[in-house]
């Protein structure tokens, strides 16, 4: 596979390149359709700001379905689309590869760091 600038691949490490997104999304698939006041009670430690710009990007991407109701007041929620939603078992790999390889990215970074100093 190639990963060169105009490889499609490339979309799929792009929409998830933002450090909240991927947390957005699999909080979404855990609880359901959820209203962003309920996405920063789940999600804890992101800004409100933060969390308004990962929605923004996901629905820009085509992962979530931005669902307005008409009531009084006004409420709004997030939901997973298809594509989104087919982006949990590529997502869990990674999970999987950061639980066996964090520590020794980690140790290489501090190895680099202490060489750059």
């Amino acid at each position: 596979m190639d990963f060169t600038s105009d490889c499609r691949a490339r979309v799929a490490f792009e929409v998830l390149a933002h450090r909240w997104d991927s947390v957005v999304v699999f909080t979404i698939a855990a609880y359901g359709p959820l209203r962003p006041a309920a996405l920063l009670t789940r999600i804890g430690g992101i800004s409100p700001k933060a969390l308004n710009d990962a929605l923004r990007r996901l629905e820009y991407n085509g992962l979530v379905e931005r669902r307005p109701f008409r009531e009084t007041p006004p409420r709004v929620d997030y939901a997973l689309t298809e594509a989104g939603g087919a982006l949990l078992e590529p997502m869990r790999m990674m999970g999987a590869w950061a639980t066996r390889y964090a520590d020794a990215v980690i140790d290489a970074q501090e190895r680099f760091g202490a060489r750059s100093t």
